[in-house]
């Protein structure tokens, strides 16, 4: 059986890259029309789009357009996108198909940075996405310390990330405990869910998401040498641990946004990723294009099942996600009979 050479091969995987996200771009546009057109009320999409071009105003279609379901869709797909990069820079990074953000402590990192802002500065609601940022930061940081100092295996780094996702998790309900006034909506973000995002929410992230995923953009030639194994890098001239922070940075960025808008929403990170990758080819820039896309795309079909489901009645998102990444997690750790492997 002869092979293809190189140049064909790679000229077939750039198309089949080309083609997924061609596909993806639709979904993602099909979903975000869904999302502002479905509901307990359905509006027309000529409506919609009206509306948006701000041909209707003060109509009972543009109050449900530009105050509920445009800022609610605007934070599915931003929230989406910045999770399921956030996922794939650390699964990189940390060379683990285990991590994510909601598992290893990022997100619980940012919530309890959110909780202790609304705390102690109540009117800095503006805030919330730099808080976040510092949380979710700090939460990656220390499992990478963990990482780097005892050199775990796959499986023992994240169930150190459970740990110290378990840590602030406590100090949150403490917090709360405390200052019963500290988190409006706590079970909401708990859980996580679009049903109070607002345009006030959605603006200030809007930016540190955009920044992140143009930073973790042009830092993919770096993902590309780290998944090569940290002594190929460095004998390539990388400096390793500089660009492991960097990326790792971005990630926290990209999950502190994320919480800023939905709150404690879990496992888009995790499932997300695993099916870019497979479409990625191992390469870095793809990898994150499709995950961003994917991502929007996942998470707006959800909240869209979430609200539709059981209409007039409203489901979290955040409990559909769940049901949709537990068992995927699970399915992940039987299949890493290698996980005693050093990472």
């Amino acid at each position: 059986m002869t092979s293809l050479p190189r140049s064909s091969m790679g000229r077939k995987q750039r198309n089949k890259q080309r083609r997924i996200t061609a596909l993806l771009v639709g979904v993602v546009l099909l979903s975000a029309a869904m999302s502002l057109c479905l509901g307990s009320v359905s509006v027309p999409l000529a409506d919609v789009v009206s509306v948006l071009l701000g041909k209707q105003t003060g109509t009972v279609a543009a109050r449900i357009v530009l105050y509920s379901r445009l800022p609610r869709t605007l934070g599915c797909l931003l929230t989406g996108a910045a999770l399921a990069v956030a996922g794939a820079v650390i699964q990189s990074v940390l060379a683990n198909p285990l991590a994510a953000p909601n598992v290893i402590g990022v997100n619980t990192g940012a919530g309890l940075a959110v909780t202790a802002l609304s705390a102690l500065v109540p009117g800095a609601a503006a805030l919330a996405p730099v808080a976040a940022f510092v949380g979710a930061l700090a939460g990656v940081l220390v499992v990478l310390l963990i990482g780097e100092r005892t050199g775990a295996s796959r499986l023992t780094l994240v169930l150190a990330g459970i740990a110290v996702s378990a840590v602030f998790s406590g100090a949150v309900d403490l917090i709360v405990t405390l200052e019963p006034d500290a988190l409006s909506a706590y079970a909401d973000f708990r859980i996580g869910g679009f049903s109070s995002v607002t345009m006030g929410k959605v603006g200030p992230a809007a930016g540190v998401i955009a920044a992140g995923l143009a930073g973790v953009l042009l830092l993919t030639p770096q993902m590309d040498l780290l998944a090569l194994g940290a002594d190929t890098a460095r004998s390539l001239g990388l400096r390793v641990r500089p660009a492991r922070v960097l990326l790792l940075t971005g990630a926290a960025a990209l999950s502190g946004a994320a919480v800023s808008i939905a709150g404690l929403l879990g496992f888009v990170g995790l499932i997300v990723p695993h099916g870019a990758r497979k479409a990625a080819g191992g390469e870095s820039l793809p990898l994150v294009t499709l995950s961003a896309l994917g991502g929007a795309a996942f998470v707006t079909l959800c909240d869209l099942l979430a609200r539709t489901l059981f209409a007039p009645y409203e489901l979290p998102v955040g409990v559909v996600l769940s049901f949709l990444g537990g068992p995927f997690f699970l399915w992940l750790i039987l299949r890493q009979r290698g996980g005693g492997a050093r990472a």
